[in-house]
């Protein structure tokens, strides 16, 4: 199918993170949801409009496009869901039911839908999150826009055999996460180097990401429990039960608005193509130029596009 491509450049990314004007604007804040406490971060007034980050990274990740939605009207909030950033990483509750009940907890608890579904927005694994919700909590989501993932058991899987090179970068994780223990020897007291390598390439533009990012990106993946939670994640929705669930998800098709993007470097236009398979109104676009950590390394093209979307 046809989609549309918006050629992203350095004019599309904005000066280094400056948390002296950032805090003036936003703050820090937590819910305890059914005794799992999250954290988030807000700012802004006006219609609300929710954030999910992916992994390997936090509400962190939003910080150069949250700005840019609070200028245009918006309550912003992004989340850390459990296991990420500085919420809790309870050891268990990681499967997409338990994870997308919880956003529903906190949608409720933060008063969110007071007027009306809320707008959600997710990137990677809050690619994830955000469909599981909407599909599990229609009537929380006004409008729904994801970046640059792959849902598993809806999205078809690489060709079987060796993957060329290009695919190996972007999925090598998938299978090797799943397995038991090994990832954690391995990755526990070595996540500097894991998060240096994936965002080098992953990335069409690693100096988005500095070193005053990468070590916050440490801070939070080095937490006690941080990379268990992560994996968690993975196993459970890579694993039979998870795969079924999401197929049973997608046998009801989404009413909602989506808006579904990828980057050229990173899923193309497959996000799109999958969500063409499970929601009847969707549009989308490839971001040429621009690796998979959109909201950073294309944060004005990231909010031009919620913006334009969630204004409609």
């Amino acid at each position: 199918m046809t989609h549309d491509i918006v050629q992203t450049s350095a004019a599309d990314t904005l000066p280094p993170f400056d948390p002296a004007t950032f805090w003036t604007q936003f703050h820090h804040d937590t819910v305890a949801i059914e005794g799992v406490r999250l954290h988030f971060v807000e700012g802004g007034s006006g219609t609300p409009i929710l954030l999910l980050p992916g992994w390997p990274q936090s509400w962190y990740a939003w910080r150069y496009v949250m700005p840019l939605l609070a200028k245009a009207g918006r309550r912003v909030i992004a989340l850390d869901p459990r296991g990420m950033g500085d919420s809790d990483r309870p050891a268990s509750g990681y499967e997409m039911r338990t994870v997308a009940a919880e956003l529903h907890g906190f949608v409720e608890a933060l008063g969110l839908t007071a007027n009306g579904p809320v707008d959600i927005v997710g990137h990677d694994m809050g690619t994830w999150i955000g469909y599981a919700h909407a599909a599990e909590w229609p009537g929380d989501v006004r409008r729904l826009a994801l970046f640059d993932a792959a849902l598993p058991g809806i999205t078809s899987p690489p060709p079987a055999g060796i993957p060329s090179a290009e695919t190996n970068v972007k999925t090598w994780h998938l299978a090797f996460n799943r397995l038991d223990d090994l990832p954690e020897i391995l990755l526990q007291g070595r996540e500097r180097e894991l998060l240096t390598w994936l965002f080098r390439a992953k990335s069409t533009r690693p100096w988005t990401i500095t070193p005053a990012d990468l070590a916050e990106y440490v801070r939070v993946n080095a937490a006690p429990g941080a990379t268990r939670a992560a994996l968690s994640y993975q196993r459970h929705t890579l694993g039979p039960e998870g795969i079924a669930h999401s197929r049973a998800r997608a046998e009801r098709k989404l009413a909602m608005p989506v808006l579904a993007v990828g980057a050229d470097a990173g899923v193309g236009a497959m996000l799109l193509d999958t969500m063409r398979l499970v929601a009847a109104d969707v549009r989308g676009s490839v971001f040429a130029g621009c690796g998979h950590y959109m909201p950073e390394e294309a944060p004005r093209a990231v909010a031009e596009q919620i913006i334009r979307f969630m204004c409609k």
